[in-house]
């Protein structure tokens, strides 16, 4: 489990476009006015009233989404940037000639077959038919679960959700673990529920389901397969967990022996599985039993041509992006258009860009780190990170809530601390992945069996911890509780978020929230319950649980208060891991910055005094403007708030925030300091 300070929504990237502008060098004393956007302030609202719009509005008011993006802002700008950055590098690798198996030969080409559209085109559903003969091979259940188990190899395995990662209780040791799966929407509320918004997206999941079978040539009986797949898929629907439910670590950990799961789940026989995935184990964790036990009952009660249906259309889902324009438009206009509302379809280069990211990425980061991320960069974070550690140490020692022996503990967690920046320090290899110019499915599919002998290659064995979750020219950041780890890709490690040309106020308002942000993970409702090397464990006294407890339900409670869009509201419990990693990384933020020249003096900047700087930093890093089906689907899916939210939520709980505004006890989003909230 990881916990990422940015969520990409389903298949379709949150984070996309536009260019940022190249900054050098200067000193706090003269720092300039372009890393601060004044003209995108609304000063008709007032910063005690909505200070997201103080800090964003005319930004809100006059900006467009472009058609091919889901919407727009910081991250969407920085993302593109560096789409361009790596297309550069792909264009380059491209026309290299390098020599066979190096790694610009490999993304080079790889880019190149998912650039020669013609061959695609020509080639058709070619490549997968293969797959869809074995599928049509199937006579019986027991050849159901044979196919199901046998295609992980080849990148092509259905139903199981599983995976090789680090035992929640031992996580010095790598464990098999089932998740739910077998699911094509969002998440079970788009089976289940009933409003006319929910029918709506079901009765295009069924034209889409059609439309794949039609292009696939079964057009006569496309309608009937697709009413199949959305009874079963409803049926498979009724056995998932929450979004909510899956938050809770403990209840996600049934660490059992196969002959156990086999006798809960008694029509698939597990042992066969195992084998046919090269899994050598006696014992696996079972995170949401639930699914696998409906799993074993349908597997037997609905009809095997019914199966075979399924398995033919997430075949061909899966891969549609690799097929014909026909299937990559018909798959854009029900995920892209229908669920999120992208207007047209993203750039084709984008596109292969992302694909050669996501399959070939330490290969392709490799090359990213060594053109575009600056050693010095990577230095510069570390200080950032050990200041903000430090002073997060003095903030846990001055809680008044928390006893001594529970101090200690989490004082050994938080100096315990994995950190990584930039990239990592060696590099994974791709040796056994063939890379031609005109075979991009083929591409593909070597990828994916590299990627899955890699993951099973880990099992039985002692946990990696040098290994990244997230390739360099990432977007984002994350903490890892099983490895008690914080990461920093390059990626988003530039402007908005850190320059070394820009003064501390901004650089701690924007990276040092994000840096507070991943520490305060470590300690949020789900990472607290691991300890200093990553094992699920309680180190908490009761007392102190329970005082964590009470405060972290106040900030569930004060966000569930937040409402969009037709009063749809934010989910306190969804969202409380990364609310709370929001407040708690603001205020060590703002500590760290106090510490710092600027942070002492008062010295006005453009009009504004250093705190000052600081929150407006904070406050334009989310300065994202969504479309309002993308956010009907974070709404219920994504834990963390929507942008507004994510701003006012904190700051308005920070008594420095009132003082460096002089806000008075009558601002509308005025909160009286009893009532203000804090854990850390």
């Amino acid at each position: 489990m990881k916990i990422k300070l940015f969520l990409p929504a389903a298949s379709i990237l949150l984070f996309a476009a536009c260019q940022n502008k190249s900054h050098q060098e200067t000193d706090t004393v003269n720092a300039r006015t372009e890393f601060f956007d004044k003209a995108g302030m609304d000063t008709t609202v007032k910063p005690g009233d909505n200070f997201f719009l103080y800090a964003n509005g005319k930004w809100m008011k006059n900006t467009q989404i472009p058609k091919t993006e889901t919407g727009w802002g910081s991250f969407y700008t920085l993302y593109n940037d560096n789409l361009k950055n790596l297309n550069s590098i792909l264009e380059n690798a491209s026309k290299a000639n390098a020599a066979k198996g190096s790694s610009e030969q490999k993304v080079g080409d790889f880019y190149t077959s998912g650039m020669d559209t013609l061959t695609i085109e020509k080639l058709g559903i070619e490549p997968i038919k293969p797959l869809l003969n074995k599928i049509d091979g199937i006579k019986n259940e027991k050849d159901l679960i044979n196919f199901v188990a046998e295609g992980y190899k080849n990148g092509e395995g259905d139903l199981l959700g599983f995976g090789v990662e680090p035992d929640d209780k031992l996580s010095s040791k790598n464990a098999l673990s089932f998740s739910q799966a077998g699911l094509t929407l969002p998440d079970r509320s788009y089976y289940l529920e009933q409003d006319d918004k929910a029918k709506k997206i079901r009765s295009e999941y069924i034209k889409y389901i059609s439309k794949i079978f039609s292009l696939a040539g079964d057009s006569a009986n496309a309608a009937k397969y697709a009413d199949n797949i959305l009874k079963l898929e409803t049926a498979i629907a009724q056995s998932h967990s929450t979004p909510v439910q899956l938050r809770d670590p403990q209840k996600n950990y049934n660490k059992m022996t196969v002959a156990d799961f086999q006798k809960q789940t008694p029509n698939i026989e597990w042992k066969s599985v195992l084998n046919k995935l090269g899994a050598n184990t006696d014992t696996l964790i079972v995170r949401q039993l639930k699914y696998y036990q409906t799993l074993s009952a349908l597997v037997k009660s609905q009809p095997i041509e019914i199966w075979k249906e399924k398995l033919k259309f997430d075949a061909l889902n899966r891969s549609a992006n690799a097929f014909t324009k026909k299937f990559r438009d018909a798959k854009f206009d029900f995920f892209s258009k229908t669920l999120y509302g992208q207007q047209a379809p993203t750039e084709r280069w984008k596109s292969i860009v992302n694909a050669t990211d996501d399959h070939l990425g330490e290969l392709l980061g490799q090359l990213y780190a060594e053109k575009y991320f600056k050693p010095e960069a990577k230095e510069r974070m570390l200080t950032l990170v050990n200041n903000l550690q430090k002073v997060y140490a003095e903030r846990i020692q001055k809680v008044d809530w928390m006893t001594p022996d529970t101090k200690k503990k989490a004082l050994e967690k938080l100096n315990a601390f994995i950190k990584k920046i930039g990239y990592p320090d060696k590099w994974k290899k791709y040796d056994d992945v063939e890379v031609s110019k005109n075979t991009y499915y083929a591409n593909l599919q070597s990828a994916n069996k590299h990627a899955y002998k890699e993951m099973m290659d880990k099992l039985g064995k002692n946990v990696d911890k040098t290994e990244w979750g997230m390739t360099p020219p990432t977007v984002n950041a994350y903490y890892n509780p099983s490895f008690n780890e914080i990461v920093f890709p390059a990626g988003i490690l530039q402007f908005p978020f850190f320059d070394f040309a820009a003064d501390d106020a901004i650089n701690y308002g924007a990276i040092g929230a994000v840096i507070g942000h991943e520490m305060t993970h470590g300690f949020d409702d789900q990472g607290r319950q691991y300890d200093a090397v990553g094992n699920l464990k309680e180190w908490w006294t009761k007392a102190d649980a329970d005082k964590f407890k009470a405060k972290a339900g106040k900030v569930e409670t004060f966000y569930n208060n937040f409402s969009l869009l037709d009063n749809q509201h934010v989910n306190g419990s969804l969202t409380l891991g990364e609310n709370l990693a929001d407040i708690g990384g603001l205020n060590i933020a703002y500590d760290a910055f106090k510490l710092t020249e600027q942070g002492k003096g008062d010295k006005k900047v453009d009009g504004f005094t250093p705190d000052q700087r600081f929150f407006l930093s904070f406050a334009q890093v989310w300065r994202i403007k969504t479309r309002d089906e993308s956010m009907r689907v974070r709404l219920k899916t994504d834990p963390h708030s929507p942008e507004m939210f994510r701003v006012n939520g904190p700051v308005y709980n920070m008594e420095a925030f009132y003082k460096a505004f002089d806000i008075p006890a009558t601002a509308k989003m005025y909160i009286t300091p009893t009532n203000r909230l804090g854990v850390w």
